[in-house]
């Protein structure tokens, strides 16, 4: 881990803001609860003021009216203090850029896309600073994650397959294939420092996941210990088997109490080349949301509970992170055995 001081982050925070576009009279909220970091508040504030923004820092009261307890996902709905307030919405929609430094965000809510309808850009920022500043993103990036997104729009399956036994069939065709880059630069667009990835969200997968030893269950923030088989029918996940994360998963859907708990949601692989898959041990779990993980080079990521594109509403969002598994788009690999393929 990194010695950090208030200039690092203020460095790392300046060059972030430049990547989102942040222009010289735009406008900036840095957006935070009690319980966020006070040195991000003040080096997004610092960096926006660098870049000749103007810029307001909105601390909101803090809470997630998470629908159920059993949950604990980060999958909420989003803060109640702007769920309901229709002042801070109007800030937010009023503003260029959001630099969104709460626990949890508004990933989940309907009141994200309303804001970015109006075109306000949101940079979501949630991990330990040497975590941000070893990932920072790089311009070139963005090429090669909307190189992975044609390639999914154009393609009718994906395969993933893995030694461990894994062999999923994903059918593309209208699943809105999607990336994080790091920074948020178009006009509507929400995105994610650190990370780097291609989702999609299928309508239709079948087949079989086999976890294996020192794969990551999100946001339990937990490695495997023993294989897990998952057999999916029609994108639903029909039976889980193994050891001790097996009876986590399945008490996890069983208390979540959801319909679409056991539904697969988004899917891709992550091209973060500097994430580190041993971040999750080395830090507290509250510095962390685990993008080292979902992000992953080479990774194949993939969850369940919310999907957009079947207009699926849950709070039961649980993301696994796999290591060793072979992606094919349309019988071309974009990741053999855990590693990224130049397509």
């Amino acid at each position: 881990m990194l010695d950090l001081t208030s200039v690092d982050l203020l460095e790392a925070f300046t060059q972030e803001l430049k990547l989102c576009k942040l222009k010289p009279d735009e406008h900036v909220v840095v957006l935070s609860e009690p319980t966020s970091r006070g040195d991000y508040v003040a080096a997004a504030f610092g960096a926006a003021k660098a870049c000749g923004a103007h810029v307001i820092a909105a601390t909101v009261p803090g809470g997630n009216p998470s629908p159920s307890d059993s949950t604990r996902t980060g999958a909420g709905p989003g803060l109640s203090a702007v769920l309901g307030d229709t002042a801070a919405q109007d800030l937010l929609k009023a503003a260029d850029l959001v630099v969104d430094l709460t626990r949890e965000g508004f990933i989940h809510a309907p009141l994200q896309q309303e804001i970015m309808r109006t075109g306000t850009r949101i940079l979501f920022v949630c991990d330990a600073p040497d975590v941000l500043i070893r990932n920072l993103p790089k311009p070139e990036d963005k090429a090669e994650v909307l190189k992975g997104v044609n390639l999914l729009k154009s393609a009718s399956v994906m395969r993933v397959t893995s030694e461990a036994g894994t062999d999923l069939t994903v059918e593309l065709p209208g699943s809105k294939p999607e990336f994080q880059v790091g920074f948020a630069d178009d006009p509507g667009r929400w995105d994610h420092w650190p990370s780097t990835m291609v989702l999609c969200w299928p309508r239709f997968s079948e087949g079989r996941i086999v976890l294996s030893e020192g794969d990551i269950l999100l946001p339990f923030k937990e490695y495997v210990r023993q294989p897990v088989t998952l057999e999916i029918a029609g994108g639903n996940i029909e039976k889980v088997s193994g050891g001790a994360e097996a009876h986590l998963l399945n008490t996890f859907f069983d208390d979540a109490d959801d319909a679409w708990g056991r539904s697969l949601s988004h899917m891709g692989w992550g091209l973060m080349r500097t994430a580190d898959w041993f971040a999750t041990a080395l830090y507290g779990k509250e510095e962390l949301m685990g993008m080292d993980a979902r992000a992953f080079a080479g990774n194949f990521l993939w969850s369940t509970g919310p999907h957009p594109v079947l207009e699926r509403e849950s709070y039961a969002h649980v993301d696994i992170a796999m290591r060793g598994c072979t992606v094919s788009v349309d019988d071309q690999d974009v990741v053999t055995a855990g590693r990224l393929v130049d397509f």
